[in-house]
């Protein structure tokens, strides 16, 4: 018996519980000739900003030994150029959810670039990156802070005609506590983790391996902490939780619902293999039907803990 793959996602019903990862799959239209878009549940364009933005200078992804470091700058064509040009060619894909990543470097940005889209057809949620530095409050990001991070959700939601996931980094004391700030203020749903802030260097050359010297970890390599994230930010917050960090298996992505993520996102496997998230979707489905799941939405939360 073929098993049900749709699971709702603040108020959304996706075909299933694979997302592409935002700075993974470009602005998702590149894909098209690759994967088809109408059987994954849904993608995440690269972060949208209220102007253009040029991103670092190259070196900006370095390999790691499980997985790999970017410092990319959020490079992007900004939010009217998306609009016009890259949003319009995603219509045809009407099965696949599409979900804006925005960021800002001051609240103002922020709500500036929801307020435009939000007269844009064809997008199903906003994905708030709250890993950007606040220029107003001495550059520390939004999601390190607690009380920056609460106005901001607060603000976003209020000007938001869509639902407002929280991106959230994982780079704090406790990204479960930052989740329960974002519930607080109005988030309908959280996706962790976003990448780990850390540093390559060459050996040989005795130079940083990036040119902006930190980004950010991504990858196999932090897979067993963002399900450890995940774990425990599900038994903090009631809104649905979007898992992601080192899928790259149908079983990484069982395991991540089993943790208490309602739907997941891969990103570096991309990199790898641009078809992964295609291949996620039948693979998880495989599984599924392998194990007797009539109903892929059952294995959230379903992880069986001893007692005792």
């Amino acid at each position: 018996m073929k098993p049900d793959m749709r699971v709702s996602l603040a108020g959304l019903e996706l075909v299933n519980p694979i997302i592409a990862a935002s700075g993974t799959f470009g602005y998702g239209i590149e894909f098209e000739e690759i994967v088809s878009l109408e059987r994954i549940g849904g993608l995440v364009t690269k972060g949208i900003s209220l102007e253009p933005m040029p991103g670092h200078t190259a070196p900006r992804i370095v390999q790691t030994a499980a997985g790999m470091i970017n410092a990319i700058g959020l490079q992007n064509v900004g939010v009217q150029e998306f609009i016009e040009h890259k949003l319009p060619p995603l219509k045809r894909y009407p099965l696949c959810k599409v979900i804006v990543n925005v960021f800002g470097y001051t609240v103002g940005e922020y709500i500036g670039v929801i307020e435009r889209l939000n007269h844009a057809e064809g997008i199903a949620a906003y994905e708030l990156n709250v890993s950007c530095p606040n220029v107003h409050a001495g550059g520390m990001a939004f999601g390190s802070d607690a009380s920056s991070l609460e106005y901001l959700v607060g603000k976003a939601k209020a000007a938001s005609k869509r639902p407002l996931i929280v991106k959230l980094s994982p780079n704090v004391t406790s990204i479960s506590n930052m989740a329960k700030i974002c519930a607080h203020a109005g988030a309908d749903a959280v996706s962790l983790t976003n990448t780990f802030l850390a540093m390559s260097i060459d050996a040989e050359t005795r130079k940083p391996g990036l040119s902006n010297i930190t980004g950010g970890l991504s990858g196999p390599a932090i897979k067993p902490i963002a399900l450890r994230m995940v774990y425990e930010t599900a038994r903090t917050v009631k809104i649905p939780i979007l898992g992601m960090g080192g899928i790259i298996t149908p079983e990484d992505a069982v395991e991540f619902m089993l943790a208490g993520a309602t739907a997941v996102q891969a990103g570096t496997a991309s990199f790898a293999d641009p078809r992964a998230c295609e291949k996620l979707a039948s693979g998880l489905e495989s599984w599924c039907r392998g194990h007797g799941v009539e109903k892929v939405a059952s294995l959230t939360g379903a992880l069986e803990v001893p007692h005792g």
